[in-house]
C-alpha cells in the first residue's frame, strides 16, 4: 500500500510513518517542520518538506496513493486562545486543501486525527461518539470543522473517510514546546530536573492517557475499516485519570522529590473528559494494552531528554 502522511514529521506522525515502513509499506510525508522532525523517521520513509495548504505539492504526493492519513495541525489548545486566526488556517484550511487535492487525483480514502477536546464538558463519561459536542477552544472548533468538511466534501468527491477522536496521547519524543507543553512530558520535564510540578485547578479534573504505540495500532486498523461512508470513532484508554493521580505516578517513577504547586485553571479546561470505547473495540477490534504507569516507564527509558 502507498501511503501519505500529512504532518508525518511530528509525534504521532512519526511513529506512525515507521511502523507503516516496518510492514513493507511504501510511506511518504508531508510536514512543514513547525514542530516536526525528520530524524525522528526511519530512512525507508520518504520525507518532504511543505506545508499542507500547498495544493500543488499536493498533487504532486498524491499520485498512486492508496490512503492518507491526515495529522498536519496546530495542537496547543492554550496556544490556540491566542492564535485563533492560525488555527483555523492551518487546522480547517489545510483539511479543505486537502480534500481538495484527494478530489483532483482521484484518493478516495482519507483518516482523520481529530480529539477528544471536540466534546468539551459532558454530562456522561467516559463520553461515546454521538454526544453533542462542545469545544471549548479554538483548537476543538478547528477539530470538529475539519470533521465536518470532511464528512460533506467527502461525500459530494467520493471520499470515504474515518475521523479518530484521540484523547490525551503521549509517549516518547513528544514535543515538549518552551510553552504550553501537554502535561505529560511537561511533569515528566519538571520532575527529571528537580522543579515544581504545576497543577492548574485542583487536580481532581480527570484525563484520558493513551500511550503512543496504542495510538499507531488504532491508527492502522483504521485503515480496514469498511471504505465507504464516513466514521467517527473514539481513541484512548477508556480510564478516567485525575491530574493528581498523574502527578504521583510521575514522581513515583521517577523518583522525584519535586514540589507540586497548584494555580489557578487555566481557560479552555475541562473537568473530566473519558474516552467511551465500544465503538472502537467494535470496528477496529481495539484494545488499548499500555497501562499509564507503564506507558511512563517506557517513555522515560526511551526518551533521551529525560536521561
Amino acid at each position: 500500500m502507498r501511503i501519505l502522511i500529512t504532518g508525518g514529521a511530528g509525534f504521532l506522525g512519526s511513529a506512525l510513518a515507521n511502523a507503516f515502513v516496518k510492514q513493507g509499506h511504501e510511506v511518504l510525508v508531508l510536514d512543514d517542520l513547525s514542530a516536526g522532525d525528520p530524524a525522528r523517521l526511519n530512512r525507508r520513509v520518504l520525507f518532504h518538506r511543505g506545508s499542507v495548504l500547498d495544493r500543488p505539492k499536493l498533487w504532486t504526493l498524491l499520485q498512486g496513493v492508496d490512503c492518507v492519513y491526515h495529522l498536519a495541525a496546530r495542537i496547543l489548545v492554550a496556544e490556540s486562545n491566542l492564535y485563533p486566526r492560525e488555527y483555523n488556517e492551518v487546522n480547517v484550511g489545510g483539511t479543505v486543501a486537502l480534500l481538495e487535492a484527494m478530489r483532483d487525483v482521484g484518493v478516495s480514502r482519507l483518516i482523520l486525527a481529530s480529539s477528544g477536546a471536540i466534546y468539551g464538558e459532558q454530562s456522561q463519561q467516559p463520553v461515546p461518539e454521538g454526544a453533542h459536542p462542545h469545544p471549548q477552544s479554538p483548537y476543538a472548533v478547528s477539530k470538529l470543522a475539519a470533521e465536518h468538511y470532511m464528512n460533506v466534501i467527502g461525500d459530494f468527491c467520493g471520499i470515504s473517510t474515518v475521523a479518530l477522536r484521540i484523547f490525551n496521547a503521549y509517549g516518547p519524543d513528544q514535543s515538549l514546546p518552551p510553552s504550553h507543553a501537554s502535561v505529560v512530558p511537561g511533569c515528566l520535564r519538571q520532575a527529571i530536573g528537580g522543579g515544581s510540578l504545576v497543577v492548574f485547578g485542583d487536580g481532581a479534573q480527570t484525563r484520558d492517557f493513551i500511550y503512543v504505540d496504542d495510538v499507531v495500532a488504532a491508527f492502522i486498523a483504521a485503515s480496514r475499516v469498511e471504505a465507504h461512508g464516513h466514521q467517527i470513532i473514539n481513541v484512548g484508554s477508556g480510564i478516567e485519570t485525575s491530574i493528581n493521580d498523574l502527578v504521583r505516578l510521575i514522581l513515583d517513577v521517577t523518583g522525584s522529590e519535586s514540589n507540586v504547586i497548584y494555580s489557578p485553571v487555566q481557560t479552555g479546561g475541562l473537568l473530566h473528559l473519558c474516552a467511551d470505547l465500544t465503538l472502537a473495540k467494535h470496528l477496529l477490534n481495539y484494545q488499548p494494552r499500555v497501562s499509564l504507569a507503564e506507558g511512563l516507564r517506557r517513555t522515560l527509558a526511551q526518551d533521551a531528554r529525560f536521561r
